[in-house]
């Protein structure tokens, strides 16, 4: 018995000694960044998703629900450029978690990370729904990825020392992944580069911009702003004249304006995941983009 008592505490001491297993409690604002901190922290940490692929995310509820998340977070990943304006403010404010509040190092943006496209050089709102500090749909272009991932790296290195080296290691492994796989995706879409499309949004454009997608129309005739039958109507004859290849439509979107307006000028709409979940086939990151691709050119006549 005495033998058995000093190999169980021997085995508690070394168990003691043994590497950090610290858990960094992430609350991330979409799936996109909920996938990218478990890509990085792997099992050091706990991600909380606070939206889903299918959820418009500058619509949103601050619920209680997720005021309890918020409340235990060491960690808030947002996309950050006013996109969560509607509603992380208020989550944080209400959670009192001193950790997560903008300006400290349990706050994460990923758009400060970045150069923004569609900067706005005036403000106003007779201009739609813009955004001030740009354009912050920025998760469709895997380059962006790659730039929000090292400073990511760097903020959970930052909170949890004693794990510094296995996240750096986690985020060293996941940029020679991104890269192989960025190079694979631009050499299979290379096909699709100035090929005109409708968009539905104008959370579609970091997308079009890194695959060289030509933009002809917009169904939003101002971003946010739902489409009229005049408005659709004058699309109607615009495109009959010159039709696109495509139309762009993401899992969120509500599609009957999308399949009005394909009926009528003869041109597919293909939905696409946006983010992370928003198909079945769009499992992380890297599917994602896998099947983003795979739709466009299965549907590209």
């Amino acid at each position: 018995m005495c033998n058995f008592i000093r190999s169980a505490m021997a085995l508690l001491i070394l168990l003691a000694c043994g590497p950090a297993q610290a858990t960094v409690r992430i609350l991330a604002t979409t799936a996109d960044w909920g996938a990218l901190a478990t890509e990085l922290g792997g099992d050091r940490v706990s991600v909380y998703v606070a939206t889903t692929a299918l959820q418009d995310v500058h619509r949103v509820d601050a619920k209680p629900s997720l005021v309890a998340r918020a409340r235990t977070a060491d960690l808030v990943v947002a996309t950050g450029a006013e996109l969560e304006i509607g509603w992380l403010p208020v989550l944080v404010q209400e959670s009192g978690n001193p950790k997560i509040q903008p300006g400290a190092t349990g706050y994460f943006e990923a758009a400060a990370q970045l150069s923004l496209l569609e900067v706005p050089t005036q403000l106003d709102r007779s201009m739609g729904d813009i955004h001030p500090q740009g354009n912050p749909h920025l998760q469709l272009d895997p380059h962006n990825i790659a730039v929000v991932a090292k400073a990511l790296t760097s903020r959970l290195a930052m909170l949890d020392a004693g794990n510094a080296d296995y996240y750096r290691k986690r985020g060293s492994d996941f940029d020679a992944r991104l890269t192989q796989a960025i190079t694979r995706w631009e050499i299979k879409a290379a096909p699709l580069k100035g090929m005109p499309v409708v968009i539905m949004h104008r959370d579609q454009i970091y997308l079009c911009h890194w695959l060289g997608l030509k933009e002809v129309a917009a169904i939003e005739p101002k971003p946010g702003v739902p489409p009229s039958a005049g408005y659709l109507g004058q699309l109607v004859s615009k495109l009959s004249a010159s039709p696109p290849n495509l139309i762009l439509l993401n899992a969120y979107n509500d599609a009957k304006a999308a399949n009005w307006l394909s009926e009528r000028v003869h041109v597919p709409v293909v939905t696409l995941p946006f983010s992370v979940g928003g198909t079945p086939e769009a499992k992380d990151l890297f599917s994602l983009f896998d099947d983003t691709i795979n739709r466009l050119q299965a549907q590209n006549p």
